[in-house]
């Protein structure tokens, strides 16, 4: 049997790793070694550590679980642990919830009030609350109600346990790509364009999101650089797969010879991705891509990775168009079911 020290050694070398599957591995391993043996306190230590890594290397519904045993486990012991890590984790949790169709609003919500009464009661600012509800409500495709928890979140004072100010500006460029205003949307991209905000995943994700609003204006050459840079940034990383989508959307109607090599070098990503909502959206550009690809090369066959559950020919770019549209708004009618209107299907039409 593995003993503490087995622990030890796993923790100490999955801190050695990136962000990845190996280290999720590595992970998930000491969890189930510390399990095994009793070991509470560094169980919980493990699924701290796997819900970082799984939430920013696209592993979310890994995240999912060992932040649900966290949270039970805190709940029955609170002074044993740090809320203040939990809180963090909880953060990270709402804001991917949303991307599973099968959590339904009710549960969503019921999980926001819970995170929102944890927060008070901690003595944090209820910015986070009304930034996480503004998140939420566009994920359902509600603005209205969105737009308030908007214009509460920016009149309150920003704390330690706020996210950072660039993700922010992210999701506020969100709420205005979504109301359909693209000249607010740059507008709200300048700071993070301008390098006065940046993070881990800013402006990796701005770059992408920022492309068809820039097409609408007409800017392409504007957007082409950015593309170009964006698109280096995120090159590799299966937790960009939305971003590798919003490439695609573009290069569909600028350059589908260079979408096809983004299709091509990521797909194996986006097929194993656990975020639906992520591959939704990918496999729905796709299907836009090579529907457009087959006028200007109607005999190209298209690359597949090995693991690619495809039986048809990938020589019928059509037939393999429908596929991947097929997927698309099969996830598409889920998100509707769910948030009780058809905003996620116009995304994809």
């Amino acid at each position: 049997m593995k003993t503490e020290m087995d622990f030890e050694e796993l923790m100490d070398e999955a801190y050695g790793l990136p962000n990845g599957p190996a280290k999720l591995g590595m992970l998930e391993e000491a969890a189930r070694v510390a399990d095994v043996n009793g070991m509470e306190e560094e169980a919980y230590e493990a699924r701290s550590e796997i819900v970082e890594t799984a939430t920013f290397c696209g592993y979310p519904m890994k995240a999912l679980i060992a932040f649900s045993w966290q949270l039970g486990k805190f709940d029955q012991q609170p002074e044993e642990y740090d809320e203040e890590t939990l809180m963090w984790s909880y953060k990270w949790i709402l804001g991917k919830m949303p991307d599973f169709p099968e959590i339904s609003r009710e549960k969503i919500l019921e999980l926001l009030e819970d995170f929102g009464r944890r927060f008070k009661s901690y003595g944090y600012s209820e910015r986070s609350y009304w930034y996480y509800r503004f998140r939420i409500f566009m994920d359902f495709g509600e603005l209205e109600e969105a737009g308030r928890s908007y214009d509460r979140f920016r009149t309150m004072d920003r704390d330690f346990m706020s996210d950072c100010e660039a993700c922010e500006q992210d999701e506020i460029m969100r709420y205005f790509l979504l109301k359909g205003d693209d000249e607010k949307v740059l507008e709200a991209a300048q700071p993070i364009l301008k390098g006065r905000m940046s993070c881990a995943e800013i402006p990796h994700l701005t770059l992408s999101e920022i492309l068809m609003p820039l097409y609408r204006l007409g800017r392409t050459a504007e957007a082409d650089k950015h593309q170009t840079k964006g698109y280096r940034l995120i090159k590799g990383q299966n937790d960009f797969v939305q971003s590798f989508a919003e490439q695609m959307d573009y290069l569909t109607r600028t350059n589908p010879a260079k979408g096809i090599d983004v299709l091509e070098e990521t797909l194996v990503f986006a097929a194993d991705h656990e975020d639906p909502y992520a591959k939704m959206l990918f496999y729905a550009r796709a299907a836009s891509l090579l529907r457009r690809w087959v006028e200007d090369s109607p005999e190209y066959r298209l690359r597949l990775p090995a693991s690619f559950p495809y039986e048809g020919d990938p020589g019928d770019l059509l037939k393999l168009a429908d596929y991947f549209a097929e997927h698309a708004q099969t996830a598409a009618a889920k998100f509707d079911q769910r948030n009780g209107n058809l905003h996620v299907s116009s995304l994809i039409e």
